[in-house]
This record gives structure tokens, sequence and C-alpha cells, in this order.
């Protein structure tokens, strides 16, 4: 394999002034040398990853990176700008810039060496001596680690405090098992490590990472768990295999605290064992440790644990939603709505004939979204009580399909699951039988447990209440139709990607798994409201540019894209760099688009999807209609707001204007 990166991958000098920009301009190089094929495909899968999360660093650096089907092997570019260039770090712009590019399907061996650099990237002796050098090729092999430039020493000081903490410690260190990991899992879980390991170094605590990280993972002995004192979760995602923390204090927080406060976290993490504060979490999924006061989970008061759990399941469910949904919109886009009553193409496939095509995308999307409730409620419970609940919770799920209690009746299913799975955990049992607990006994009795209560306790009433929901939703006319669009509207438009969005989101879809004519309005008018955000931010920043920061209108081209294609989250910058001109603003707009949406009686059978399904929507152009007028009264308001703030002659925001750090 050619090497990661070389002299013709290195910019020392560059020009850019935003991250677009820049991304761009190290793209460019790696086209140049045969690592990605297509540059605008490339650059709109970086969009997306730096949407989902800022990749600006304290210590001015920034890592814009994405795994990429147009990323012909993985790459690294490095560019040093004079100027900085503003990538979201609170500490102000980059200097130094990597552009990570690695293939969609990267071998473990590649993102070993990805996650190599990100553990050098936090030591200052390594980014001083890139910050000096003049050489473009040594440069590329100080960042292929050919050359490992020597840490600065430290000052007297704290060389003295260092020594005087391992002197306290030295009888019995402090020891701290660790896990970190991010959504891609190629940088921020590797620098998040680095971080802690340096702040542990510095603090004379012995301390362990387990990194679960797109290079795989190594498990940390149990040995070694059992030894720590604390342990510190810093991740994005769900850590992996809980149950072996089960009875340490642990501090859980995201990978981001991992990288700019470790030293807080240490010290968090030895206050809590200070306290006795001894975690839920149940030693091998079999029941809970010693002193503990139940199963793993979120913390936090009641509401917003409930509110976790019922995100996990929304999160596991949404790509069933996206793939079901638009197979099915297709089939009706090709064959018409008929299609749905088609026979098994099994026996009735015809090659060339267009019903035939339609109907085997209608029942492969009908497949799809048959998983729907039954995945709600696994990942409810796993949410709950990890992977013993999983079994319990798919059966509670398909139970609710059989009893037509539909998508209340997963929710119930799966907290009810959860619960039952937490409740065995909590029983004692002798060490002997720990092993077969989460495999057997646990999924065993949970599933009995559920399967009685939603066949003969609450499956009848769930039912009931879901069939005067269907009833209520489709005799939903007049004032009442643009009542509830108005709430919806409100709803998808306050957090923008937040809890309340994903709960009018997950309403909507729910409806789509026994579609109604009133389910289908709510799903028109919730993608409507939920378009409003962006494009108003868009149409803003190109009627009134003074307003807004150059970095604010780079990302106001990027919304228009984003708000036809129906990601809210296009507008989270915006809203981040001025929420009380902004929230209230797109919500006055999502609305006013949600009631035109049910006023006017659009209907919709996508789950996903904007503009592009436009030709399945019932009334398009009154859709189109509601979304525009929506858009212009956000843009309006917002643009009246932000010219009140402004004095004679203050001139426009400068254009380097603060960072805004935003995580999606």
């Amino acid at each position: 394999m050619s090497e990661l990166i070389t002299a013709e991958l290195v910019d020392l000098d560059l020009s850019a002034e935003t991250k677009s920009e820049a991304a761009r301009s190290l793209a460019e190089r790696m086209v140049s040398a045969g690592r990605v094929t297509d540059l605008d495909g490339f650059l709109a899968d970086v969009a997306a990853r730096e949407a989902q999360m800022p990749t600006g660093l304290d210590g001015g650096i920034g890592i814009p990176h994405c795994r990429s089907e147009h990323v012909a092997a993985p790459t690294l570019a490095f560019g040093r700008s004079r100027r900085g260039i503003d990538f979201g770090a609170a500490d102000g712009p980059a200097d130094l810039v990597f552009l990570i590019a690695a293939p969609a399907g990267a071998d473990d061996d590649h993102l070993t060496i990805l996650s190599s650099l990100a553990r050098r990237l936090m030591d200052p002796g390594f980014t001083d001596a890139l910050r000096a050098e003049a050489d473009p090729a040594v440069a590329a092999a100080l960042v292929r680690g050919e050359e490992a430039p020597a840490t600065a020493p430290e000052p007297a000081e704290a060389a003295t405090e260092k020594t005087a903490t391992a002197e306290r410690t030295a009888a019995k260190p402090f020891r701290i098992v660790a896990v970190t990991s991010c959504p891609t899992g190629i940088a921020h879980t590797y620098m998040a490590a680095e971080s802690l390991e340096a702040a542990a170094r510095a603090q004379g605590v012995v301390l362990d990472v387990e990194t679960q990280g797109s290079a795989g993972f190594e498990r940390l002995g149990p040995a070694v768990i059992a030894a720590a004192d604390a342990v510190i979760w810093a991740h994005d995602v769900d850590v992996r295999e809980k149950g072996r923390f089960g009875g340490k204090p642990v501090v859980d927080t995201g990978v981001k605290a991992g990288i700019n406060r470790p030293a807080e976290l240490i010290a968090e993490a030895r206050a809590k064992a200070e306290r006795g504060e001894i975690s839920g979490i149940a030693e091998d999924g079999a029941g809970p440790a010693e002193g503990t006061g139940g199963p793993s989970g979120p913390s936090g008061h009641f509401g917003v644990r409930l509110r976790t759990y019922l995100m996990s399941g929304v999160s596991y469910m949404v790509p069933f939603v996206a793939a079901g949904g638009l197979l099915i919109a297709l089939s009706f886009a090709i064959g018409g709505y008929e299609i749905a009553g088609a026979k098994s193409v099994a026996d009735h496939f015809v090659w060339g004939e267009s019903a035939s095509w339609a109907a085997l995308l209608n029942q492969i999307g009908t497949a799809a979204f048959g998983f729907l409730v039954p995945v709600l409620a696994g990942y409810i419970a796993y949410g709950m009580a990890d992977r013993p609940a999983l079994v319990p919770g798919f059966v509670g799920g398909a139970i609710a399909l059989t009893i037509d209690a539909g998508f209340l009746g997963g929710l119930v299913a799966g907290l009810l699951a959860g619960a039952a799975v937490m409740a065995i955990q909590r029983v004692k049992v002798h060490p002997t039988l720990r092993g077969i607990m989460p495999v057997l006994v646990i999924p065993l009795l949970a599933s009995i447990a559920v399967g009685f209560l939603m066949f003969i306790v609450v499956g009848k009433p769930i039912a009931s209440l879901q069939n005067a929901l269907t009833d209520w939703l489709n005799g939903l006319s007049g004032s009442n139709a643009v009542i509830l669009g108005v709430v919806l509207g409100l709803m998808m438009c306050f957090d923008m990607g937040g809890p309340l969005n994903k709960v009018a989101y997950a309403f909507a879809v729910g409806g789509l798994a026994d579609p109604t004519p009133g389910s289908l309005k709510v799903m028109a008018a919730v993608m409507a409201a939920g378009m409003v955000p962006p494009l108003a931010m868009a149409l803003a920043t190109t009627l009134r540019r003074s307003l807004f920061t150059r970095t604010e209108r780079e990302n106001g081209r990027a919304a228009w894209v984003l708000g036809a294609s129906f990601i809210t989250e296009g507008a989270i910058p915006f809203a981040a760099a001025d929420p009380l001109r902004v929230i209230p603003s797109v919500m006055a707009g999502g609305a006013v688009t949600g009631a035109l949406s049910m006023a006017f009686g659009c209907t919709l059978r996508a789950p996903h999807g904007g503009v592009f399904v436009v030709p399945l929507i019932g009334e398009p152009f009154l859709y189109l209609l509601a979304i525009a007028v929506g858009t212009a009264v956000s843009t309006a308001l917002v643009v009246v707001l932000k010219g009140m703030r402004r004095t004679p002659g203050s001139g426009a925001p400068a254009d380097d204007g603060p960072a805004v750090a935003v995580a999606a």
C-alpha cells in the first residue's frame, strides 16, 4: 500500500479562510494523488460529519474526517494555516489541519495508523515540531511517525508537583479504568484516551484505557477492572459490555470532555470513590453488584432516564423506517397505491414489468417496516438493561403487533421488558449461575413476564387506546387539525434534532406502520415543519448578509441543501450562536407551516426525503406553499430581531467572530 501521507499531501502555507475551503484545498491534493475518486462526493461526506459535531480541538488543531465510498485508500493530508481557521474549538481557530479520509470498508491496520496520529496530536512536542518544519517531506515523515519529536521539558514547578503527587500515592496508587468512543471511531476516541492518560500521569494515577474505535478494541482484563477504584466513560456511542464494570464508581460523560477536561473527570472519579458512590451496573449482566442501587442506566432524575431509554429505541428504529418507508413510497411512485395489494412476487414476478418491480419494492419495504415496532421495543429495553433485555424487548414488540397495539404497544413493551430484566438482575444468585444468567435465565424469565403482561394484562387496553388515537387522527378536521399542526411544528423546530424534535418525528413515523389518512397528514406536517429552520437561515443569510458572520454565511449555503433534504440540524449552528433570536423565529415559521399543511390536507407516505419525495405527497403544490410561507415568516422574524440588536454605525458582524461549537 502507498504511504498514508506523502509530501504532495502537505500544504505548509494553507491559504483557506474557512473550514470548507480548507477541506476542499486538501481534498484536491488527495484527488491529484489518486486517493479520492469524486471530489464533490467526498466533500459532502466531510460536511455531513462536520455537521454532527465540530472537529476543532483545543491547541489550534482541526481534524475534519470521515468514511466515504469515494476514498480509494486511507489517506491523510496536512495543512498549516498562518491566520487560523475556525473549526469550532472553544479556544479559537486552528492552524494545524489534518484531513483524514478513510474508505467505507477500511481495514483495522489503516485505522490503527490513524488512531496513532490522533494520540500524538495530544503531544505538544509533536505539534510544535509541525509548526516549525519548513520541508513538506519532513512534515509528512513526522506525521507518519518516522521521527518522534522530543517533548518540551516540563517547568521545574510542574516536575516538583508531579514528584510530590507520586510520593503521596506511592503506597497505593489510585487506579482508574476508562473507555473512550466516538461515532466515527477514528480520531476523538484516541485523543480522549491520550488526554486522560496524560492527566493521570500528571496526578500519579494509574489509568488503563479501552479505546472502542473503528480499529477494533482490546478488552481490559478482568483483573485490571477488578483492581480499579473508579471508572470513566468518555463516549458518544454506547459503551460495549457495560456489565464488566459493575460495582464501581462511574463518571459518565461525552468524548469531548475526555479531551478537553480530563483532570476534572479524574477528580470527579476520585470524589465518587471517596464518597462510596457505587454504580448500579449489573456485573456480567447477571445481577447487581454488592452495594449497588440497581441495574445500569443513565444518571439523572426519572424524566431524564425515561427520555434516554425512548431515544435509544427511536435511534435504532429510524434506519428501518427510512429504508422500509422509502421503498414503499418508491413502489407507489412506480405502480400506484393499488400495488400494496399485489400478490406475492415470489410466485408472480415477471421480468420487465413495472408492476412486478413495484410490487417487489413494496413487499421488501413492508418486510423492513414489519421490524419497526419490535426494534423500537427491543432497543428501549436495551437502553434500560443492556443485552439481556433484547430478547424480551423484541418479543414484547412482536406481541404488540399481534394484538394490534401498534406503536404505543411497542413503547410499553420495551419499558416492561427493561423493567423486568432490571428486576431479575436485582436477585442475588450463586456465582456459579452468573455465566448462564444473561444468555438463558434472564431472557427466558423476562420474556415470560412480558408475554403475560402484554397478552393478558395491558395489551388490550393499549390496543384500544391505539385504535382511539387512530380514529381521532382520522377524524381531525378544521381547527383541531390546525392546532395539532401548530404543536407538531413547534416541537420540530424547538431543539432541531433534539428530544422534542425526535418525539414529534417518532409520533409521525409510528403512524406509518399502519397508515391511515390521519397519520399520513401528521407525517406531512412534521416533515414540512422540519424543513423550515435550515431553509429560513439559508434565505436570511442570502437576503441580509451583513447580519451574519462569514462562518454563518458559509453555513447558510449548506443549509439550502440540508433544509431541502429535511435535515433540521442544518440550522443548529445559527441557533447555537444566537439562540434568543433564532429559535423563536424558526418555531414561529414551523408552527405556521405545520398548521397550513394540516389545513390543506396534505399527506405523505415517505418518512424522509424532503423535496425529493414531493411526487409522493398529497396536494404537493399546497404543501410547497406551506413550506414557503413558513420559511418566509421565520426569515422575516430573524432578520428583524437581528437588525434590532445593531446600533447605527455598528457595521456588520466581524468575519472572524467567535467559534461556534455544535454537537448535533
